[in-house]
């Protein structure tokens, strides 16, 4: 497989789940909890099995670095698709954008409620993230024809629990491209440290609990 497809699948997998995903938020005025959730879970499924076998299926810088913590990809692949996985995510927004209007797609910016401070937000898509980077790391290692489905899920799963409080990104290319396109940043950095920071949670409990591997020194050697 060509590197350039990868990037590309990686691109067109996020254009999917931001373009249905955040189209939902926008014609749903971002009160239906339950469609919004599905509508990210399904598009994640539509992504996967549609050019998950060329790329991974990652359309998520958090989900690239817990692969590349894991050494399923090496750096400069998961800085590509860090790329990639941004200018799909953008290319919807703009797309929603020529649909609707750039005021619209402000509209699925990712934000916090307004109960919620801005450090518990991050602490939220940690968590949240670290979920679903954990059942990526597992079931994409399972030989079930429904892993896929497992995978949309879980993204489904941490959005009915999380949009509440903190719109339940759990994927920087998510909240970044609507941001840039709508013009408001606001707590960006929550969606950015957050979910990075849930990957490498996600990474440890996978070594430990599922491999046992308890000694990670010599993992973090190699990646010095």
């Amino acid at each position: 497989m060509a590197s350039w497809q990868k990037y590309a699948a990686e691109a067109y997998g996020t254009f999917v789940l931001v373009l249905i995903g955040t189209g939902t938020v926008m014609v749903t005025g971002g009160g239906d909890l339950v469609a919004i959730a599905f509508a990210f879970g399904l598009a994640l499924v539509v992504g996967l099995y549609t050019v998950g076998r060329v790329s991974g299926g990652h359309f998520n810088p958090a989900v690239s670095l817990g692969a590349f913590l894991d050494k399923r990809i090496p750096l400069n692949d998961m800085l590509f698709y860090w790329v990639s996985q941004v200018i799909g995510g953008v290319l919807a927004s703009f797309a929603l954008a020529f649909l609707a209007s750039k005021d619209a797609v402000a509209t699925t910016i990712t934000r916090l409620n307004p109960s919620v401070e801005a450090f518990n937000g991050f602490f939220g898509e940690a968590l949240l993230t670290a979920i679903f980077v954990m059942a990526i790391l597992v079931l994409s290692k399972s030989a079930s024809h429904t892993k896929l489905l497992g995978i949309g899920l879980t993204l489904t799963a941490v959005h009915l629990a999380g949009i509440g409080f903190t719109g339940s990104s759990v994927n920087p290319a998510r909240s970044l491209a609507p941001a840039i396109v709508g013009g408001e940043f606001g707590d960006i950095w929550v969606y950015l440290a957050g979910p990075a920071v849930g990957a490498v949670l996600a990474w440890v409990l996978y070594k430990v609990i599922v491999t046992g591997d308890t000694d990670l020194t010599d993992d973090v050697k190699v990646m010095m």
